[in-house]
């Protein structure tokens, strides 16, 4: 795939990138990609053709056979583990289809997790939660939240430290259609206001239509495609 088009680096850069699994089939061929800051991007592909060890590969929780993932502009693959975790936690934020809130914490608690753990003072969660719909919810317990809510939190909770990259595995698996669609909406308008490069797995293509693009991986390359609208 072509580069983002920009002066500045990109926020993600995958630069040939190789994976091969057990048995010797090919799923990454040479890949090339890149994201810039505020770009929304869908990545989408028949079961097993490697979308999530993709996304493991971006996030360093895999390792590629060749090639290199650079994530505002620091190459993972030459990073100690101690400072792919600080990369991770500091430039990365992610949302997943089981929203892995913390059930015993409050929303306020929860959104602030990623704030103290990169040693930042945790104010910025209440005005994270009311950008997501749920002012005046910081003491509520995640038992009391509907579906779409506890992804609203998982969304606030990701973006609320201002990663250069969010990662979203199948966001809206768990939700009905109108509760996606409004999740969706969501996640896009907050892409754009944080300026964070987001890349997005699904296998829908209603989710696919709210990225600015949209990505076919198959034989081991990413296709632009063209969704009807």
């Amino acid at each position: 795939m072509r580069p983002a088009d920009s002066a500045i680096a990109p926020a993600l850069e995958c630069r040939r990138l190789t994976k091969t699994y057990p048995g010797g089939r090919i799923v990454l061929d040479a890949l090339d990609f890149a994201l810039g800051a505020g770009e929304f991007v869908a990545i989408m592909g028949d079961s097993g053709v490697g979308k999530s060890t993709l996304l493991n590969l971006i996030a360093g929780l895999d390792t590629a056979d060749s090639g290199d993932v650079l994530i505002d502009g620091a190459s993972i693959s030459t990073l100690s583990d101690d400072a792919a975790t600080r990369l991770r936690r500091q430039k990365l934020g992610f949302v997943f289809q089981a929203f892995h809130v913390l059930p015993h914490l409050t929303l306020y608690q929860n959104v602030a997790v990623p704030l103290l753990l990169n040693g930042m003072p945790p104010a910025p969660a209440r005005a994270m939660l009311a950008a997501v719909g749920l002012d005046g919810r910081d003491g509520d317990m995640p038992r009391q939240l509907s579906g779409g809510e506890l992804q609203r939190v998982a969304i606030a909770r990701a973006l609320v430290h201002r990663p250069r990259l969010l990662l979203a595995d199948e966001p809206t698996g768990n939700l009905d259609p109108q509760t996606a669609h409004e999740v969706l909406e969501l996640l896009r308008a907050e892409t754009k206001a944080t300026q964070a490069a987001t890349v997005m797995v699904t296998h829908s293509e209603a989710a696919a239509a709210f990225a600015d693009r949209v990505v076919i991986l198959s034989d081991g390359a990413l296709h632009a495609a063209t969704l009807a609208r």
